[in-house]
């Protein structure tokens, strides 16, 4: 007969290879982090990278497990979270927002054989790789749009803060506005937030309350939507297809696609062939993409809109073609050229005909 001693142990010897089997099984899965700016409830910016992140667990299931830091603030706070994600087993960490750039070189530095990635920043190093979308593609197709559908001839932008990819949009708009309505004006606040949805939807307000019947926004929130439908005035949805804060407002939104980008990457570095590089998508790539157009628009501004946006995606039509003028009737862009990838990266003024200044 078997004693009950030697059944225990027996048990006991199960249960610890199962659990050491079990643990090698989660050591295994390859772990992808994400810094999000705002929360994944913003319904924009970070939504969007939110989805991302959950389309890289649909496409390899059990080979990663993602983890994600949400509202996390520029600076200090940003190296911390950071650092514990590479301190954590993080093989691949991806920060997304213009402000953790140096935060991300720095932690780079310090964690070589951790992979980096980037949203929006130029700053690139052996385990450091940037990538951005081009939204000023998309901010043509709206300004056209706006120029066509407003009344009062005065859209307003609630900006964010005044970084290149920002001035970029705003540059990009008014340009396009006024090249099918020269009696366009454009007025801007800036809200220095990437999401306060009390200070965006004030800013809509006093926007409206200036004479604006469109209102554009550079920031994460539904709100200056919310507020646009509330005031029965036009808006243009940012980085995802916010319709349902304002069906009546929105005229289209600058959707964000980063689903692709995120799964290519992921791929790269569970095979082992993942490199620093920098990629700058845009309609052409998929990484954006308009939202449906409200029924309201008509049909020769929606084939109007869809014809630029072909255009851009075949080469012919380029958001900053020239001539073009800074404020000071300074030429930046010749006639015959296109603005290049360098100076749009580093957009620091705005085009002749916007009567504000940019904040220091």
């Amino acid at each position: 007969m078997i004693s009950k001693k030697i059944i225990l142990v027996a048990l006991m010897s199960a249960v610890l290879a199962v659990s050491a089997t079990s643990g090698q099984a989660a050591d295994k899965k390859t772990k992808v982090g994400f810094v999000y700016v705002g929360p994944i409830g913003d319904f924009g910016w970070s939504h969007q990278h939110n989805v991302g992140r959950l389309a890289i667990n649909n496409a390899f299931g059990d080979k990663i497990k993602t983890t994600y830091v949400e509202s996390v603030p520029e600076g200090a706070d940003a190296v911390r979270v950071i650092t514990k994600l590479a301190r954590s087993g993080h093989k691949l960490i991806f920060t997304t927002s213009f402000g953790y750039m140096n935060p991300t070189l720095k932690v780079a530095k310090r964690f070589p054989k951790v992979k980096f990635e980037h949203a929006t920043g130029f700053k690139r190093s052996k385990n450091l790789a940037t990538y951005s979308a081009r939204f000023y593609e998309g901010r043509h197709v709206v300004g056209l749009i706006a120029g066509k559908m407003t009344k009062s001839n005065v859209i307003g932008y609630v900006a964010s803060f005044p970084i290149p990819e920002v001035i970029r949009g705003i540059n990009a708009t008014f340009l396009a506005a006024r090249s099918v309505n020269p009696k366009v004006r454009i007025k801007i606040i800036w809200v220095s937030t990437w999401f306060d949805p009390g200070k965006e939807a004030d800013a809509a307000k006093a926007l409206i309350a200036q004479g604006a019947d469109i209102i554009m926004q550079h920031t994460d929130s539904p709100a200056p939507l919310q507020q646009a439908q509330k005031s029965k005035v036009w808006a243009v949805g940012q980085a995802s297809n916010m319709v349902a804060f304002g069906p009546k407002a929105q005229l289209t939104s600058i959707m964000d696609d980063w689903n692709a980008y995120y799964i290519q990457r992921t791929k790269a570095l569970l095979e082992g062939t993942w490199k620093s590089q920098n990629v700058w998508g845009g309609f052409k790539s998929g990484m954006v993409k308009m939202a449906p157009y409200n029924k309201a628009i008509p049909a020769n501004v929606v084939a109007m809109a869809e014809k630029a946006k072909e255009g851009i995606f075949n080469g012919t039509v380029h958001p900053f073609a020239g001539p073009i003028k800074d404020q000071k009737g300074k030429i930046r862009v010749p006639a015959g050229q296109n603005a290049d990838d360098g100076m749009l990266a580093t957009m620091n003024f705005y085009v002749e005909g916007i009567d504000a200044k940019i904040p220091k």
